[in-house]
């Protein structure tokens, strides 16, 4: 075991703490790929040598110091490679770190349902689980040519090859990428679809409203939903334009949850994130006849006035899509 996959259990709206955080897994390896808005992969194969302790000795000073430094708790998840160890992450409590055995893969994998696999979506998981391929163990034991012929010739091998604990993937270094984020935290979890939807054109509208008074444009906006039992999903899209209106940002916001075919999930939190910033003034606009899109623009720059002279309350929520 010698990568880690953490979760620092940031509070809403604390993400600016995560460079910090992160230059505390770089104190152990310089090998750290920050996963935004607050985790990380660390790969340990030199400071297992270093130190000499292993993977989940490390992960406990790991979390002693990421508590006694930030007051900030988290999960992790050790495995071989990073797709394992994102796996254990998900069965991580507080304190405990999951831990995947390198002679125990097949039998860790096995019972895990297949949507436990980072990139496996909603309508991966329904289409093999309507064959009966539910689990990662029936979906390791089909024949190679039945998962191609269900979800695609490059699909289908790779998922062969994770569900039987190939993990070909490494540990990129990178930094923090430039970005904006806000999150929308339920007082309880939620079922109701309207209340995430009125949550994520809040969050739009705020993303829209920051990225205009900073003079930014935003190429990719990333989707993140957390559940009731503290896993999330994530998804990014890449937009037509780089742009900071709040109506395409909301547009690609609402394609991304539908996308997500969330049924009855309990739904904890949902945060939007805008990345690959840009100075505006770089940006190109594809003109429109659309009447309805220029009158929400003029829109846009009254209530951005507003918010100049009175404050960010001056404009409720959803005030933009009325």
């Amino acid at each position: 075991m010698t990568i880690l996959c953490v979760r620092f259990q940031l509070p809403p709206l604390y993400e600016a703490a995560l460079p910090r955080l992160l230059g505390l897994l770089e104190d152990f390896t310089p090998v750290v790929e920050a996963l935004p808005p607050d985790g990380a992969l660390a790969d340990l194969r030199g400071a297992e040598r270093y130190f000499g302790r292993d993977a989940v000795e490390l992960a406990s000073v790991i979390r002693v110091r990421s508590l006694a430094l930030y007051g900030v708790d988290c999960l992790i998840g050790a495995g071989p490679g990073p797709l394992l160890a994102r796996v254990a992450l998900r069965d991580a409590r507080p304190g405990v770190t999951c831990a995947v055995p390198e002679d125990a893969v097949a039998e860790f994998l096995a019972d895990k349902s297949v949507a436990a696999l980072p990139g496996v979506g909603t309508a991966t998981a329904r289409t093999l689980g309507e064959y009966g391929l539910d689990t990662l163990g029936r979906v390791a034991a089909a024949p190679l040519s039945t998962l191609q012929r269900l979800v695609g010739a490059k699909a289908g091998r790779e998922l062969h090859e994770k569900a039987n604990g190939i993990d070909r993937g490494r540990v990129v270094p990178n930094a923090v990428s430039r970005s904006l984020a806000a999150e929308r935290t339920f007082p309880r979890d939620e079922l109701d679809h309207d209340r995430h939807r009125r949550a994520l054109l809040s969050a739009a509208e705020e993303l829209g409203a920051r990225l205009r008074a900073l003079e930014k444009v935003c190429r990719t906006l990333t989707l993140t939903v957390r559940y009731a039992d503290r896993s999330s999903t994530t998804r990014s899209r890449t937009l037509k334009e780089p742009t900071a209106h709040s109506a395409a940002l909301t547009r690609t916001a609402y394609g991304m949850y539908e996308a997500l075919g969330l049924q009855r999930a309990r739904v904890r939190a949902i945060a939007l994130r805008a990345e690959g910033l840009a100075p505006a003034e770089q940006a190109t606009h594809q003109l429109t006849f659309d009447p309805t899109d220029d009158k929400l623009r003029r829109i846009e720059e009254a209530a951005d006035r507003a918010r100049a002279r009175f404050g960010p309350g001056a404009v409720k929520p959803g005030a933009l899509a009325a």
